[in-house]
C-alpha cells in the first residue's frame, strides 16, 4: 500500500493536525539530545508554520556518531554476519517502510511541500523498492579469480570502506538517502546520515524502523544538523573513509577541500545539473510536449536532473510551446501538497522560494519573454506557478544556472542537428539530457554525442534502480543505483597464494 493514497484531504489534514514527530539524533541505536542542547525549527512550506525543533548535532555529536560506526564495523557485528542474515534484515527493513509509508510521506510532504501522492508512491515506496532490491543482491556478489600461473592462486574480492558519510539533499529526502544507505549497508559498511535541515524528521523514523527489522546498534546513524556545522563536522572527520554526497556544486567542492585537508577519504559526488530537452524538426511534438511539461514542472522543479533548458527547432517551437501550455494548463494543479488531488505543491522554503523568482525577474530583465506563469499564485505559502521563458539566449543566466524551480527556459536554434547538439552540450554540467527524434540513426548518433550521464530518445525522467544515475562534469563523479553502486562502497583485495 505504500505507494497508494488511500486517505482522504480531511484525513491528512487531522493527521498533520495530531503530528508528535522525532526530532532527537540517532547514534548508536538510540535518540539522543545533541550535547549542545541547541535545536534548530523546520517548517512547512504549506503555510510557514513551525513543525518542530530538531536536535541540531555539533563536531562532538559527529563524532559520538563517527565512533559508533566505527566500532559497529571494526568488531564485527554487521558486516560479519552471513549474507543470508544481512538480507533477511535489510527485507524486513523495507518490509517496515511499507508498513508505515504514511507516516514517511506526512513528514515527507509537511517538511518539503510534496504532493502526498508523489511522497507515498516515490519516496516512501522507493526507499523501500531500493532497499528491497540491493538486500536481495547481498548474496547474488561473487569475487574473482585471476589468471595466476599454476604455482599460485590469486584471488580477488571486494570488502567494505568502513564508515560511510552520506549527506543528502531536501528535495528527494528519502528516497536519494535510500540510494545511498542500501549499498552502503548491504556491502557491510556503517553509516552517518546527515539529512538536509529541511527535511530531518523522515531520516529520524527510517533509522528507527532500521533498528526493528534487527539492524545492529551503531551500522545506521542519523545526525541532523546545519551544513557548515554537522556538514563540515563529517566531511572532515579523519574516521570517516567515504562520503557521499548529493546537492549543489558549491557545496560538493566544500567536501572535496574537507577530504584533502584530512584523511584523502574518498568523495562520491551528484552537484546537479541544467539539463538540455533537445527537440529535432520531426520530433512527435503532443509526446514531446508532455515529456517536457512534467520534465520541468514534477516536484515543482525541485529535481536535479529537470530538464530545465528546452533547446527546440524553429521550425516546431510554436506549436511545441502551445502544447506544452495546453499539458500544463490541464495537469499542473496547484494546491495543499496534503490534497491528493494536488499535483503541483509549494518551493521547499522561503529562502528558496525568493530565489526562484529572482531567477524569473532576471530572466525577464535580459529579454525573455513569458509565455506561461512568472508569478507567485497563492502569496500565502511559497508557490510559484509553472513558467516558461521564450526567447532565451543559452548565455543568459536562466540557461546557465540551476534555478531548482518550475521555470523552463526555451532555446530556439534554425540550423541542423549539429547546431543543437552544441547548444545542449554547452552548460558546465552533464547530468541527463534527451533527444526527440522519429530517426532511430539519428536518435543514436545524437544520444552519443550528448555529454550526460542518462540520455534518454523520445522519453524523459524514465528510471529505475536497475541503472547507474550521475553524470559528467560539473555534475561530479558519483554514480547511484544499479549493481555499480555495490562496488563505489567497497574496495578491491588481492590475496594471493603460494601453492608450492
Amino acid at each position: 500500500m505504500a505507494d497508494r493514497v488511500t486517505r482522504t484531504y480531511q484525513d491528512w489534514l487531522a493527521a498533520a493536525a495530531a503530528l508528535s514527530p522525532e526530532t532527537r539524533l540517532f547514534i548508536d541505536g538510540r535518540f539522543t539530545e545533541a550535547a549542545s542542547g541547541e535545536t534548530f525549527e523546520t517548517t512547512s512550506p504549506r503555510d510557514g508554520s513551525v513543525l518542530a525543533r530538531v536536535a541540531a548535532a555539533g563536531v562532538d555529536d559527529v563524532d559520538r556518531a563517527v565512533q559508533a560506526a566505527r566500532a559497529a564495523f571494526d568488531d564485527g557485528r554487521w558486516r560479519e554476519l552471513s549474507p543470508k542474515e544481512r538480507k533477511r534484515i535489510m527485507l524486513r527493513w523495507a518490509e517496515l517502510i511499507r508498513a508505515h509509508a504514511e507516516e514517511l510521506a506526512l513528514l515527507d510532504t509537511l517538511e518539503m511541500g510534496k504532493p502526498i501522492a508523489e511522497s507515498l508512491r516515490v519516496d516512501a515506496g522507493g526507499t523501500a523498492d531500493t532497499i528491497a532490491w540491493y538486500a536481495e543482491a547481498i548474496d547474488k556478489s561473487y569475487g574473482e579469480l585471476a589468471p595466476a600461473p599454476p604455482d599460485a592462486l590469486a584471488m580477488i574480492t571486494r570488502e567494505p570502506l568502513g564508515v560511510i558519510g552520506a549527506v543528502v539533499p531536501w528535495n528527494y529526502a528519502l528516497l536519494i538517502a535510500s540510494w545511498k544507505l542500501a549499498p552502503a549497508i548491504a556491502t557491510g559498511n556503517s553509516v552517518v546520515l546527515k539529512p538536509a535541515e529541511q527535511t530531518s524528521l523522515a531520516a529520524l523514523v527510517l533509522a528507527r524502523l532500521a533498528t526493528e527489522a534487527g539492524l545492529p546498534d551503531g551500522v545506521l546513524n542519523v545526525v541532523p544538523g546545519l551544513g557548515e556545522v554537522a556538514g563540515q563536522a563529517l566531511g572532515r572527520h579523519a574516521d570517516v573513509d567515504k562520503i557521499a554526497f548529493t546537492g549543489s556544486a558549491a557545496v560538493a567542492r566544500l567536501f572535496q577541500v574537507y577530504a584533502g585537508e584530512s584523511n584523502g577519504k574518498q568523495i562520491a559526488v551528484e552537484a546537479g545539473g541544467k539539463s538540455p530537452q533537445l527537440v529535432l524538426p520531426d520530433a512527435d511534438i503532443p509526446a514531446a510536449a508532455s515529456a517536457v511539461a512534467w520534465g520541468i514542472f514534477y516536484n515543482a522543479g525541485q529535481t536535479c536532473n529537470a530538464g530545465s533548458r528546452l533547446i527546440v527547432h524553429a521550425s516546431v517551437k510554436d506549436r511545441l510551446l502551445a502544447e506544452i501550455v495546453k499539458v500544463t494548463g490541464e495537469t499542473f494543479r496547484l494546491g495543499d501538497p496534503l490534497d491528493p488531488a494536488t499535483v503541483l505543491g509549494p518551493i521547499v522554503d522561503r529562502a528558496q522560494h525568493e530565489k526562484v523568482l529572482g531567477y524569473i525577474a532576471t530572466g525577464v530583465a535580459a529579454g525573455a519573454k513569458v509565455v506561461l506563469g512568472g508569478d507567485v499564485g497563492d502569496a500565502a505559502a511559497t508557490f510559484v506557478q509553472p513558467t516558461i521563458l521564450d526567447v532565451v539566449s543559452n548565455d543568459d543566466v536562466v540557461a546557465r544556472e540551476e534555478i531548482f524551480g518550475p521555470v523552463l527556459a526555451v532555446i530556439t536554434y534554425d540550423g541542423d542537428v549539429d547546431e543543437g547538439v552544441r547548444l545542449a552540450n554547452d552548460t558546465e554540467y552533464g547530468l541527463v539530457a534527451s533527444v526527440w527524434t522519429r530517426d532511430i540513426t539519428v536518435a543514436h548518433q545524437t544520444a552519443r554525442r550528448l555529454r550526460a550521464g542518462t540520455v534518454w530518445i523520445n522519453t524523459f525522467d524514465a528510471s529505475d534502480v536497475i541503472t547507474p544515475f550521475g553524470g559528467f562534469k560539473a555534475t561530479g563523479a558519483g554514480r547511484d543505483k544499479s549493481l555499480h553502486a555495490l562496488d563505489s562502497y567497497t574496495a578491491l583485495k588481492t590475496t594471493w597464494i603460494d601453492l608450492t
